[in-house]
C-alpha cells in the first residue's frame, strides 16, 4: 500500500545533474557516507546550515529607538566629568617616517 504525504511533508526529487540549484542521489549518498549519517539527514543537515547562514537567529526588534527614548537613556546614564586624559591605548603622535 502506498502511502500519502502529509501535509507536513514535500516531495524531494534530486537533481539530474549536480548544480547551484541541486546535487545527484550519488552526490547526495557520497556526502552522507563521509559524514557518517544517512541521506534523510545529511538532507536536513545541509537545510540546518543553509538556514543559519541565511536567517536572522534573533527576534526582529521594534526598529530605530525614538529621539525620547534616546533623551531618556542619556538622562539616566552616569555624566562623565570632563579631564585632562591620562593614557590612551593608541598613540597620538604621528608615526614618524
Amino acid at each position: 500500500m502506498a502511502t500519502r504525504l502529509t501535509a507536513e511533508q514535500i516531495a524531494f526529487r534530486y537533481r539530474v545533474t549536480d548544480s547551484a540549484h541541486g546535487v545527484t542521489r550519488d552526490t547526495a549518498k557520497r556526502i552522507a557516507e563521509h559524514l557518517g549519517i544517512d541521506e534523510t539527514q545529511a538532507i536536513h543537515r545541509a537545510l540546518h546550515e543553509l538556514a543559519m547562514r541565511v536567517l536572522p537567529q534573533y527576534e526582529p526588534d521594534d526598529g530605530p529607538l525614538t529621539a525620547a527614548q534616546i533623551r531618556k537613556i542619556k538622562k539616566s546614564a552616569p555624566q562623565v566629568k570632563k579631564g585632562a586624559l591620562r593614557s590612551s591605548l593608541f598613540d597620538t603622535e604621528p608615526a614618524k617616517k
